[in-house]
């Protein structure tokens, strides 16, 4: 019945405001909403007689707090858009600007949105791909401290080659637990139900099950030394021991920062552009300076000491990776996204005008 109206709404509204997105949605708890620049804006578009069908408790409260916003903003000399900049001016500016925290909080939210909702064997499958690609983490530590001569330089150099594997996975856009524990609570603090909450459960179960099975292949490469470089594999289970050594110490205390770097590395990410490569490296690089313990990373080091038989099962699983990876969930899921998800709240209600349209609606209401 609404399909049509919305359909004549949406043509109107890209008229209105050209460049902006406007789309029809049904959250994933089951509640139909409209995903717009604007509720008035929205309004405006709409064919006579079917505003009332999309209209809010509370519609005249946001309209007037806005237009103020706009006049104290004209006011103050603080408006968006400036109106003695000419069209190419304007271009170099937008070009300049950084996503808000509001926009970048959608923007995980549809990304969350978009992974809570792939088939669950294409989670899988991208799943055991990034547990075996962040196998590079360890590998080109191996690399780098069995084929370079040792010095005041080695620490940063095993930094970059533990964050080698994270730049693979992370560019590639494989599925890696620890970037989850960030996209998929926004969505559940943005819409909480029980719906939400059993698709965040079954996301995480389905990627963390995927990121074990690519991590013990990537353990078994090493084992069987399938690279044909037996050195390196040694100098490998080495370091994995002595990794997995440190780890044990507390690794649900050091899961928690790994947690928490991984889930503030994918908040930046919609704002760096072309240097996200670095900022992947600066973060990852800075995890293994650090000590923290990433469970996934872990894991590989982790089984690659368990085939060497230099640990056992029970030990391994209950005294390093269950910890590592609830510390991960605490850091990245519930510290890090909770609270870039309380800094938008009070934002997430309001609409907002943009450039020529905040100026006529200011203007208008002060007439």
């Amino acid at each position: 019945m609404l399909a049509e109206p919305l359909r004549v709404g949406q043509q109107r509204l890209r008229m209105a405001l050209p460049g902006r997105v406007m789309r029809p949605a049904v959250d994933i708890c089951g509640r139909s909403r409209i995903i717009h620049p604007g509720r008035s804006a929205l309004a405006r578009a709409m064919p006579a007689g079917t505003t009332r069908l999309y209209r809010m408790a509370e519609e005249e409260g946001p309209d007037q707090d806005q237009a103020n916003g706009v006049d104290a903003a004209k006011e103050s000399g603080h408006d968006i858009v400036r109106e003695d900049l000419d069209d190419h001016e304007r271009e170099i500016v937008s070009s300049h600007e950084v996503a808000s925290a509001r926009l970048v909080h959608e923007i995980i939210r549809q990304r969350g949105i978009d992974e809570l909702e792939r088939p669950a064997s294409a989670l899988l499958w991208s799943a055991i791909a990034a547990g075996f690609v962040i196998g590079l983490s360890p590998f080109a530590i191996g690399i780098f401290t069995s084929e370079v001569a040792d010095g005041p330089w080695m620490p940063l150099l095993m930094a970059l080659g533990y964050a080698i594997g994270f730049i693979a996975v992370i560019s590639g856009r494989l599925q890696l637990f620890t970037e989850s524990t960030i996209t998929a609570v926004i969505p559940l603090a943005t819409t909480p139900c029980w719906r939400n909450f059993h698709r965040t459960l079954r996301l995480w179960g389905i990627v963390l099950a995927g990121n074990m099975v690519g991590t013990f292949a990537f353990a078994l490469f090493v084992h069987f030394n399938l690279a044909g470089q037996p050195e390196i594999g040694r100098q490998i289970q080495q370091n994995s021991l002595d990794a997995i050594t440190l780890y044990m110490s507390a690794p649900f205390l050091k899961g928690i920062p790994a947690g928490f770097m991984l889930a503030a590395l994918v908040w930046a990410m919609p704002n760096l552009e072309r240097q996200e490569i670095f900022i992947i490296a600066a973060i990852t690089g800075l995890m293994h300076l650090g000590g923290v313990a990433h469970s996934i990373v872990g894991s590989a080091e982790l089984w690659i000491t368990m085939l060497d038989g230099k640990i056992g099962v029970a030990q391994g699983l209950f005294g390093f990776l269950a910890p590592a990876v609830l510390g991960n969930v605490v850091g990245g899921g519930v510290l890090f996204a909770l609270l870039a998800h309380a800094q938008v709240v009070p934002e997430l209600d309001n609409g907002y005008v943009y450039g020529e349209e905040r100026t006529r609606r200011g203007r208008g209401r002060r007439g």
